[in-house]
């Protein structure tokens, strides 16, 4: 396994595009002297610019607001670690280790849009699930596009692990056989992908909705996991989405990806205020952050990293 300061470096370099909306403007406004109402201004306003969304960096600055007159916070430097402060107790609450040991075959539903990188995920998280000495089985669940099968026959063979599909047919059947399969091999993680699909393409959200069910009687207490895979790109399209999946599918956690491309990283920050904001939600875990093509860059989310990351 790649050593912890590789990651942080790589997650740094996938952030670099926030922190030239972020980070570059912010090391500009703290070289004042002088911690004053029209710094607070153009605070949230760089926020906002970093994808934070409104609601986040409202809150986000109220509460460093609030620190800096406590903390009696005069100078440039200090209100830095305090913004830091901030980000990371609004991040901590997404961040939870990611368990597959609680059931064998552990089954993982991955769900998402299409193009937010669902797949190439998979593939991802299976390679990951393998450095923790796990055995894994794929299913393309998506039977109907060759391209989706033919992708995750890739990744699969690129992990060295099996891959279960077939053309046309009913995913749900599908899944059925490949938990059976899962079992009847002893295999550790069983993660099946699913049709790509928008949230208001009520069909397909009942097809994966039929798909979790016969997970379920296929074996009990399964799917263990129902994650959802967004884009980084979208911005605040995501809490869309996950309002509109969650509704639908009862998500335990959620992955984020390509955030080494166009996208800024302070979208993370909007989902987590938007469900600390709402007590009816309940507050999903991010479980992965994915910043590069390559087979490792897909990690455990941590929101100390994160932080520092975005910041620094």
């Amino acid at each position: 396994m790649l050593a912890a300061t590789s990651w942080a470096a790589r997650l740094k370099a996938g952030l670099a595009r926030t922190r030239q909306a972020l980070g570059g403007s912010l090391d500009g406004l703290l070289r004042r002297r002088v911690v004053d109402d029209a710094l607070f201004d153009e605070l949230e306003a760089t926020l906002i610019m970093a994808d934070c969304g409104v609601e986040a960096a409202a809150a986000l600055i109220g509460r460093l607001r609030s620190r800096a007159r406590r903390e009696r916070v005069e100078d440039g430097a200090a209100l830095k670690q305090a913004l830091k402060a901030e980000l990371l107790a609004l991040l901590a609450p997404l961040e939870r280790a990611f368990d597959a040991t609680r059931a064998k075959p552990f089954v993982i539903v991955m769900a998402g849009v299409n193009g937010s990188g669902k797949t190439t995920s998979i593939g991802k998280l299976a390679k990951w699930l393998q450095t923790q000495g796990r055995s894994v089985m794929l299913v393309a669940g998506d039977t109907f596009r060759a391209a989706a099968r033919e992708q995750l026959a890739a990744w699969g063979e690129r992990n060295g692990v099996p891959v279960i599909g077939q053309q046309g047919g009913d995913p749900a059947a599908l899944m059925f056989d490949a938990v059976n399969a899962a079992q009847a091999r002893g295999i550790d993680v069983l993660i099946a992908d699913t049709a790509g699909r928008l949230p208001t393409q009520l069909h397909l959200m009942e097809e994966i909705r039929k798909v979790k069910r016969v997970v379920a009687k296929a074996l009990p207490g399964a799917p263990h996991e129902v994650l959802l895979v967004l884009d980084a790109n979208t911005g605040q399209n995501t809490l869309a989405q996950v309002r509109a999946f969650d509704a639908a599918l009862e998500l335990t956690g959620l992955v984020m990806t390509k955030l080494d491309g166009t996208a800024k990283g302070g979208v993370v920050c909007a989902i987590a205020q938007a469900r600390a904001a709402d007590p009816r939600q309940r507050r999903l875990p991010l479980f992965f952050v994915g910043v590069g093509e390559g087979i490792d860059d897909l990690r455990p989310f941590t929101a100390r990293d994160f932080v520092e990351a975005l910041v620094d």
